[in-house]
């Protein structure tokens, strides 16, 4: 198979498709990989590393999706990608239909396979593909949410882990999912008094019992998160409904709750966002206030530490991708059905129920 690697578009996204380890691997089972010039160089990725094992590199985007049967990407495609994206075509990559519906309605029209890392789900209704972006978004959120609790970047002029004499910040995390279990352990291990939230009694459990000890489970209502906001300096939201549109756990009337400077970091925001008040900020713009109340939420929070990031989404994503490219998507998605779940939209039509049902669209099951 032809796999293409396009230089990602968006905002200060550093990240790319894949690592030259990945690449050696899909060359090694005998396909033909094309890489976008200087596309992996800002995750530290050089043409020439890409080039000694075996890809062979391209100098425009468009060369790349017009070689290419599958896209290899990090993110969704924008704008000036939609037309350069083919019927029949498959594209790899994260999308987050739910809360983007011009990409929906492009991806539609294009013809194409959008088989989403977001919603490729096992039997036990993990996430592979998006575990390992998750484990780092989660970790920024409370790096970033002590960054802009600073004075300076308009929060409360507080330390998060306080010193001795005076208290460490409190720090409430919704949600105790991947998102959610590492943010509130990287803001621990930073010395904050953290409360996570969820609606699950079993996973609380298992937080309670398995995080440090200033973390605290509670059971998710909003009558509960209400009783937390006055005394809260940071809101990290992570909530997730796989493929669907997140719900608002915090309104724009409980922003009054809160104190001026309190930072909400809104993780979410891929899928929408967990607050009223939420819309999507970059890298090179982050933040905004809404009544005093200082929002980040970046939607593409791991593209700050694309090393990082790229290594451990292609650690995620090769298996499957080498699936792909030995069978073709009909056969790898018919033989794994975690795989099978991915397919969001397929020759013009939604085959994924929560995106065909957040835009009031036909819903047609794949028969593969």
């Amino acid at each position: 198979m032809r796999i293409g690697i396009p230089k990602e578009m968006k905002n200060n996204e550093n990240r790319v498709g894949m690592t030259p380890a990945g690449v050696a691997e899909l060359t090694k089972h005998g396909h033909t990989v094309y890489v976008q010039h200087t596309a992996g160089e800002n995750s530290g990725f050089s043409d020439e590393e890409y080039e000694k094992v075996g890809a062979e590199i391209l100098p425009d985007i468009k060369d790349v999706y017009a070689q290419s049967e599958m896209i290899v990407k990090v993110k969704e495609p924008i704008e000036p990608e939609y037309d350069l994206i083919r019927k029949g075509q498959l594209v790899f990559t994260y999308f987050h239909f739910a809360c983007d519906k011009p990409l929906t309605d492009a991806m539609i029209k294009s013809g194409g396979v959008c088989l989403a890392y977001e919603t490729v789900q096992k039997a036990d209704r993990s996430l592979p593909l998006l575990i390992p972006m998750s484990e780092v978004a989660g970790r920024m959120a409370a790096l970033n949410g002590a960054f802009y609790l600073q004075k300076t970047k308009g929060g409360k002029g507080k330390l998060i882990s306080g010193v001795p004499g005076v208290k460490p910040t409190k720090v409430l995390v919704l949600g105790g999912g991947t998102v959610g279990e590492a943010a509130a352990r990287m803001a621990a291990g930073m010395g904050a008094d953290v409360t996570i939230t969820d609606i699950s009694l079993p996973r609380l459990r298992q937080l309670e019992n398995e995080l440090p000890a200033n973390v605290h489970a509670l059971y998710s209502t909003e009558h509960n998160i209400r009783k937390e906001l006055p005394d809260v300096d940071i809101v990290i939201g992570s909530v997730l409904v796989p493929g669907d549109k997140t719900p608002h756990l915090i309104t724009r009337e409980m922003l009054g709750l809160m104190e001026k400077g309190t930072v909400l970091v809104d993780v979410a925001i891929d899928q929408g966002g967990c607050f009223e008040t939420s819309h999507p900020t970059t890298h090179s713009d982050p933040v905004y206030e809404v009544d005093g109340i200082v929002h980040y939420c970046v939607a593409n929070i791991p593209g700050a530490v694309p090393n990082t990031s790229t290594m451990a989404l292609t650690n995620a994503t090769l298996k499957y991708a080498v699936a792909l490219a030995d069978k073709g998507w009909r056969q790898a998605c018919k033989d794994d059905e975690a795989l099978r779940k991915g397919l969001n939209i397929v020759d013009g039509k939604v085959t994924f129920k929560a995106v065909a049902d957040v835009w009031n669209l036909p819903y047609e099951p794949i028969e593969l």
